[in-house]
């Protein structure tokens, strides 16, 4: 008999096993794009306990594993920028992400009052970018950060024409 996925908040003994996976996760990220300096492949330990103490942050467990994790904080306008959704390799394809996308806009709507939801990807990373659309977010910008790179901001949510339209 299998053991099923299990969504919760993180807690800050979490936090180890959230690196370990977010390393992990972030290697094919790093591998597309050709830069193995992004900021979720060098983020130390204590920043990551910042952003659990700061924000809202939630893992999916299979036993005692974390086997998914993201993360999200609410501005004083009401929208929550959802961050480092990550899913262990061997978990995907099965709906993990999504589920806990849509976990995490329950959690931020009923305990922050968020009233809408803005993340970004990487232009090539085309599984996040589905996963996204496929959750009601809009396209809102695309930057080019350099020769390899360009971030795509999307969004979702009650201020999501104002998001596309200053876009």
């Amino acid at each position: 008999m299998g053991m099923s996925v299990t969504i919760s908040a993180a807690t800050e003994k979490d936090a180890e096993q959230i690196l370990k996976l977010q390393f992990l996760c972030y290697q094919s990220e790093a591998e597309l794009y050709g830069d193995y300096s992004i900021e979720p492949l060098t983020q130390p330990l204590d920043s990551l306990k910042a952003e659990l103490a700061g924000g809202t942050v939630l893992v999916a467990r299979l036993g005692d594993e974390v086997v998914a994790s993201v993360r999200a904080a609410v501005d004083a306008d009401g929208t929550a920028r959802i961050n480092k959704l990550i899913v262990h390799p061997r978990m995907r394809r099965h709906g993990l992400g999504g589920r806990l996308l849509d976990a995490i806009e329950s959690r931020v709507a009923a305990d922050a009052g968020a009233k809408s939801f803005q993340l970004f990807t990487g232009h090539r990373s085309e599984h996040n970018l589905r996963l996204y659309r496929k959750h009601g977010y809009q396209l809102v910008s695309t930057e080019r950060v350099d020769e390899r790179l360009s971030l795509v901001t999307l969004a979702k949510g009650s201020s999501t024409s104002a998001f596309v339209a200053s876009a």
